[in-house]
């Protein structure tokens, strides 16, 4: 969530915001990082959160946010702005043992001005992410199919999804695609018919903005405000799936993941290891990418809350 939401997004919760289309950057165009390894090379964190690539992925002067990696974790997408810029998609791949350079991936070719908040599927042949021209007038959700080494000319989502101004979307293992209304303030999903989204509806959480749901659907990741807190900071909390189908109060996920600043669009590893999210804490109110390890997740659940079968 960069700089300029962020404002719509307080009063939300409050009351409640080129050529390359047609492929991914080529490897051979992007220059390679010292980064080697998974993860751009970076020790593994454990239950307290730690900034993620700084230099390379977390830049400073730029709001970086809303991660997704591929499902062979060798593809990096993220979000960025620097003031003053549009909201872009950043890509970045491992290639043999290196990271390429992030780069942008222009997926309209320009015809969206604004690309934000990618996320590739759990099969890996599908990647949405939401899209407009003009703030609080088109932000619609829109995708690409992944064709051999490349990605499909964009396509603006053909479901009721996209009557209302919505961002954030991601999917679960069964292709069922979640994602937050803007207009509404609160967090909807789209079942999956044959890879169509004839209807939405409601979660049934109404608090937090961007929710991030698991892949089994068990538990939903969600940026809210901390309880009975009224200043602008808000925490990383999560709802576990009940077996009655209703989702449990939002339970923070302490001190570990959560400080005194903002901390926003969370998401999970396609392994399930380790949950990325976006901290406000850089100088100028900027926000860097951070990452921890989903233990913390566990480690709240409530003792009769159990995990739900895939």
């Amino acid at each position: 969530m960069r700089k300029a939401y962020f404002p719509f997004i307080v009063v939300l919760l409050a009351l409640f915001f080129s050529a390359c289309h047609t492929k991914e950057p080529k490897l051979e165009d992007q220059k390679t990082s010292t980064q080697e390894g998974l993860y751009f090379g970076q020790e593994p964190p454990s239950l307290t959160a730690e900034l993620f690539a700084p230099g390379i992925v977390s830049v400073e002067g730029r709001y970086e946010y809303a991660v997704s990696f591929s499902p062979d974790l060798k593809e990096m997408y993220f979000s960025g702005e620097r003031e003053g810029e549009v909201q872009s998609v950043f890509f970045s791949a491992l290639d043999d043992t290196a990271w390429t350079q992030p780069e942008k991936a222009s997926f309209t070719g320009g015809e969206k001005s604004n690309e934000f908040e990618a996320f590739v599927t759990n099969g890996g042949d599908k990647l949405y992410f939401a899209a407009y021209d003009s703030i609080f007038s088109d932000e619609h959700i829109w995708y690409v199919n992944r064709l051999g080494d490349k990605w499909s000319e964009a396509v603006e989502l053909d479901s009721p999804i996209n009557d209302d101004l919505v961002f954030y979307p991601n999917a679960a293992e069964n292709g069922d695609l979640y994602y937050t209304s803007i207009s509404q303030g609160k967090m909807y999903y789209a079942p999956n018919q044959d890879g169509r989204f004839p209807e939405v509806r409601e979660v049934g959480i109404d608090f937090g903005v961007h929710g991030f749901i698991s892949p089994t659907q068990d538990f939903l990741l969600v940026d809210g405000r901390k309880e009975n807190d009224e200043t602008k900071d808000k925490d990383i909390h999560v709802c576990f799936r009940k077996e009655d189908g209703s989702w449990s109060t939002p339970i923070n996920l302490g001190p570990g993941v959560n400080s005194d600043y903002t901390e926003t669009c969370p998401s999970l590893t396609p392994d399930g290891k380790y949950l990325f999210f976006s901290r406000y804490n850089e100088e100028g109110g900027v926000s860097n990418i951070y990452w921890v390890n989903a233990e913390v997740i566990d480690r709240v659940r409530p003792a009769d809350l159990n995990k739900l079968s895939s």
